[in-house]
């Protein structure tokens, strides 16, 4: 895997761009992203890039831990927020929280 690279839905990039969502919750397979690096980030349906990201922090956590904090950062209710990544990673219990900030946009 390139961990210089992430993608997201496109649905998604208003909200990145904007600073409203600030994590990202992904599989143990997406768990190598190192803090401190800056990832180029692009979309998944097209491979389109939007912008780059700074990787603050990959933190463990399983999905019946997860919060409304969470689901603030994610800018979408705690009940959205299971459904997405129930829609993403049916069955799943360990994910990672990664952190990230905006560095620039197109």
């Amino acid at each position: 895997m390139d961990w210089s690279k992430m993608t997201f839905f496109e649905r998604f990039e208003a909200d990145i761009l904007s600073g409203k969502k600030t994590i990202t919750i992904r599989d143990e397979a997406e768990k190598g992203y190192v803090p401190g690096s800056v990832v180029q980030v692009s979309t998944y349906e097209d491979d389109r890039w939007f912008c780059e990201l700074k990787i603050l922090s990959v933190t463990p956590i399983k999905f019946s831990e997860l919060t409304e904090f969470h689901a603030e950062q994610e800018n979408m209710t705690l009940p959205q927020l299971k459904d997405v990544i129930q829609e993403i990673y049916p069955g799943i219990e360990s994910l990672y929280v990664i952190q990230y900030q905006l560095v620039s946009d197109h």
